[in-house]
This record gives structure tokens, C-alpha cells and sequence, in this order.
């Protein structure tokens, strides 16, 4: 069930990192010229900040 997770959560990052980086260069007026840097950049972070999320809602809590 975990690889569900995974596979679930890697399409959303990357849907959402394509969508984020179209909404800039739209902004922008034309597109860039190393968008896939700018697209792992993106991804890398949102990448971070959800499984770390993910890290501390599943971590159960240290009993002494």
C-alpha cells in the first residue's frame, strides 16, 4: 500500500510542479530558457516540504 502512496504522491508533486512553473513563465511572457532546472528545482522543494510532512504525521510519538 505504501508504493501507492508513493507512485499517488509523485504524480500530484509533479502535476503541480508543471502547473507552478507554467503559471511563471505565463507571468513572465515566454519561457525559459533551462526550464527543466527550474522544474527540478520545483519539484525538489515541494518534494521536501510533503515528505517531511508526511515523516511527522506517521512518526509515532517517543514513549520513555
Amino acid at each position: 500500500m505504501e508504493i501507492f502512496y508513493f507512485t499517488l504522491i509523485g504524480a500530484a508533486l509533479y502535476l503541480s510542479s508543471d502547473w507552478i512553473l507554467d503559471r511563471i513563465e505565463t507571468k513572465r511572457g515566454s519561457r525559459f530558457a533551462n526550464r527543466s532546472v527550474i522544474f527540478f528545482v520545483i519539484i525538489l522543494s515541494l518534494s521536501m516540504v510533503v515528505f517531511a510532512g508526511m515523516r511527522a504525521l506517521t512518526e509515532s510519538p517517543m514513549v520513555n
